[in-house]
């Protein structure tokens, strides 16, 4: 009997809740069943979760498939760069899932695993790294730079000569700056970025800044 490749969202929380209409969408497109694709859940759950089957991991690569792909949904980094390693580990092949309204322009190098929700923008010349996260009405301007593991919130504004480091969080609705040509804004490595905050310096790595313009959080 022939078998057909296996298609996951991991994660049936909320946000895995959101990509599984795309990536609906997007195998229904391709001319794959539904019925090959499934939520993938660390923690019990129903049988289905919103008319899709509901796999812990072990059931997952334990399906008969001719090969199996799965999209992180995990909104956390460090624990979407661990599943990444795992998968990696079993033969899980990365799947990078858009939204059908998703504008992309000249020369966008996008990384394996990536997430673009509806109406995000990638204008031209931008590199883009592993299990990136764009949530809804984000954009990414020109030559910028993105890491992996990189998490936008809805509505970010990422401005023409940003780079943003690995694991870096940048909350709803920020704003990030235009940087220079050779002097671009930097967002470091696992910084987080506050919700509504307005970026006009570069960011250290780890940092969190809030506010207009944004100023690193204060800790009491």
């Amino acid at each position: 009997m022939q078998q057909h490749d296996l298609y996951a969202v991991y994660g049936a929380s909320g946000y895995g809740r959101e990509v599984m209409p795309l990536a609906r969408q997007q195998l229904a497109l391709a001319d794959v069943p539904a019925s090959r694709l499934v939520f993938v859940d660390d923690a019990p759950g129903p049988a289905q979760v919103n008319g899709q089957r509901l796999m812990s991991y072990a059931q997952f690569v334990a399906e008969p498939a001719a090969a199996r792909h799965a999209v992180l949904a995990i909104a956390n980094s460090t624990v979407r760069e661990a599943l990444a390693q795992r998968c990696a580990h079993d033969g899980v092949q990365p799947w990078a899932v858009a939204a059908a309204n998703v504008v992309q322009m000249d020369d966008v190098q996008l990384g394996a695993g990536a997430v673009l929700s509806p109406f995000v923008t990638l204008t031209s010349n931008i590199r883009i790294g592993r299990h990136f996260h764009a949530n809804i009405n984000s954009y990414v301007e020109h030559d910028c730079v993105v890491g992996d593991f990189v998490t936008f919130a809805p509505g970010v504004h990422c401005n023409g000569n940003v780079v943003v480091e690995d694991h870096a969080y940048i909350g709803t609705g920020a704003i990030l700056k235009q940087g220079q040509p050779g002097q671009p804004l930097v967002i470091g490595r696992g910084a987080v970025v506050g919700m509504g905050a307005v970026v006009t310096k570069s960011v250290a790595p780890g940092a969190t800044v809030v506010g207009n313009p944004a100023r690193p959080l204060q800790k009491s």
